[in-house]
């Protein structure tokens, strides 16, 4: 089997389309298809960009049939707890604060909640695995820890979707799934030390970094951020210990990634480990795909990026 694997879109329609039929991919009946490849979303089709609906209008079609796969990104998480009350008490399972509203504006504005849409594109949305482990790849928005997956895949159905139970247990900060879950979907972090802090891409200021959770060269706080050329100059070059690091040998699957907005030439961050997020939603960004055929190592030549159009 080949796989186009496509990374963050964030309500960018018109580079998404731009993108498929750079790669081949040709509308068929409301369906794009690719003659012999298939398509693998890496999640975050919402939010940010003004396309949300052309996205979902495309994407999930494309999954419906057979055309391509996905996985549950962090936004698409995000949006169902946005959306479900909370069983232990009043509010929602994701709080309905100003900057969270900020965040997901682009999504409630294309499909309003209380509406048959909104309902039923959530109920997709929960359809969607938090990993795929297939013959030769493996898929997943941010980071592959096997104990987070062993202790998930015991819980949940075998198609690796959430249920209510998870989905609650996801959203409460005291619990194993909810480690488990933030590390799947939004990657490894380790405090700054000292009280340090930065700003991330929205102003807001963290405290916490993600990091290059496969490199075991890493030392510093900054040798092991993983996100923007911006930041880094903010992260210290403070010593960091061992245990963030998450063993993934070169003798392992390919895996591929999204949800961390890089920049520059697209290329390998390891042998057998490539990110697709090119940070579409942001000025001057691109989505990007990788052509797997089949190669245990990846090759920086296989990357395929448009520029993003939608404004």
């Amino acid at each position: 089997m080949r796989h186009d694997l496509i990374g963050d879109i964030h309500g960018s329609g018109r580079t998404l389309k731009a993108l498929l039929e750079r790669l081949g991919y040709v509308a068929d009946d409301g369906v794009h298809r690719h003659p012999s490849r298939t398509a693998i979303f890496l999640g975050d089709f919402i939010d940010r960009g003004p396309r949300q609906r052309d996205v979902i209008e495309t994407v999930r079609p494309m999954v419906d049939s057979g055309s391509a796969l996905a996985v549950m990104g962090n936004h698409e998480f995000n949006a169902i707890a946005w959306a479900t009350p909370d069983p232990g008490g009043p509010g929602y399972l994701r709080a309905h604060s100003d900057k969270n509203e900020r965040q997901h504006r682009a999504f409630l504005d294309a499909y309003p909640p209380g509406g048959a849409d909104h309902a039923d594109v959530l109920a997709w949305f929960r359809t969607l695995p938090m990993w795929l482990d297939l013959e030769g790849i493996r898929v997943v928005h941010a980071c592959w820890d096997p104990d987070a997956i062993d202790l998930l895949a015991a819980r949940m159905r075998p198609d690796h979707c959430l249920t209510d139970e998870l989905l609650a247990q996801a959203c409460d900060p005291g619990s194993a799934v909810f480690d488990a879950v933030e590390t799947l979907i939004k990657g490894r972090e380790v405090e700054l030390p000292d009280g340090g802090s930065f700003r991330d891409k929205e102003g807001t200021e963290r405290h916490r970094i993600r990091i290059r959770w496969w490199d075991t060269d890493a030392s510093t706080h900054r040798e092991a951020f993983f996100g923007p050329e911006s930041a880094l100059t903010h992260i210290p070059e403070d010593p960091i210990g061992r245990e963030h690091l998450i063993t993934y040998s070169h003798a392992e699957k390919p895996c591929f990634l999204g949800h961390y907005w890089l920049e520059g030439p697209p290329e390998p961050l390891a042998p057998n480990i490539a990110c697709v997020d090119y940070s579409v939603a942001k000025p001057g960004g691109k989505l990007a795909a990788y052509r797997w055929d089949g190669e245990t190592v990846l090759d920086a030549a296989k990357f395929v990026t448009v520029p993003q159009i939608d404004s």
